[in-house]
């Protein structure tokens, strides 16, 4: 779950809470959403510096956190306008990313393996999903980062995108069966031993450990209880989510902390300026209090 700032009167005070909680979740949520680092941090700064001058205006119906990643996301729409290419290619749909009821199965080491086949093992599945994530198209990416990334509820990711709650999880469903395919290329294969019940009972399966993954809770299912195939799936499914949640972790980078706060020292948009000292100079210059001030920009 995110950790989210609870609303200070303060301006500084209350925008520093959210650099510190949710700092690292917006920069890695950026990271993801734009695909380069130099766009990244544009979208932090523009992401917290439209809280800074919005904040007056946050009226606290909704979490901070989550005001925080609706403002990313809108950040994010404007700057992916400004900058489109050619339109990613349509994903695939459910049907297509399930696995072949005939092919081989992945060959996930044992769970009491040793930590150095594990980590390898993590470091591979981050790898595989990080490039899986830049290639989903975007309304399954911005889904799928916000839910499994930044790692917010489904009805937040509602609210945030304008959509359904059932719009969203199958947009998230259908992300998650593209990186755990994404996953499963990269992985070695064993051959798949025969089907052991109906694949209607594994589409079952499947469907109540999306569910799980949705509401954050244990699959009520234990490994020894699943067959062969559907333990595979559900493993690749988990190093996929597990490798998420890594992307969602980490510090917003201090340059780009120390960036922010220096700009939140000037005045915000809309607030009244301060007078400045008479400059000892020949002939007078006009005063700064008749310049037309800018309308804030609101978050």
């Amino acid at each position: 779950m995110t950790t989210t700032a609870t609303p200070a009167p303060d301006r500084r005070a209350a925008i520093e809470a959210l650099m510190d909680a949710e700092g690292g979740r917006i920069h890695g949520l950026a990271l993801r959403l734009c695909g380069d680092a130099e766009d990244a941090a544009d979208l932090v700064q523009e992401t917290f510096l439209s809280a800074w001058r919005g904040w007056d205006g946050f009226e606290g119906r909704a979490q901070a956190g989550t005001w925080l990643y609706a403002i990313a996301t809108r950040a994010c729409r404007r700057m992916r306008r400004r900058r489109s290419g050619a339109p990613a290619a349509p994903l695939r749909t459910a049907a297509q990313l399930l696995p072949e009821s005939g092919a081989d199965i992945v060959d996930l080491p044992d769970p009491a393996a040793a930590d150095a086949i594990e980590g390898l093992l993590r470091r591979e599945a981050l790898a595989a999903v990080t490039a899986a994530v830049a290639e989903l198209p975007e309304p399954f990416r911005l889904a799928l980062v916000l839910k499994d990334i930044a790692e917010l509820p489904v009805a937040d990711v509602a609210r945030i995108l304008g959509l359904k709650e059932a719009t969203v999880k199958t947009r998230v469903h259908r992300a998650r069966l593209a990186l755990r395919q994404a996953l499963d290329r990269q992985l070695p294969h064993r051959p798949a031993p025969p089907p052991e019940h109906d694949r209607a009972v594994c589409l079952d399966l499947l469907e109540a450990k999306q569910e799980a993954l949705d509401r954050g809770v244990p699959f009520p299912v234990a490994p020894a209880e699943l067959c062969q195939r559907c333990r595979a799936l559900m493993g690749t499914l988990d190093l996929a989510h597990d490798a998420c949640h890594q992307l969602g972790q980490g510090a917003l980078p201090p340059a780009l902390r120390a960036a922010l706060q220096a700009r939140f020292q000037r005045p915000p948009s809309g607030s009244p300026r301060p007078r400045r000292q008479p400059r000892m100079a020949k002939s007078a210059s006009p005063s700064t209090d008749s310049q037309p001030q800018r309308s804030p920009i609101r978050a």
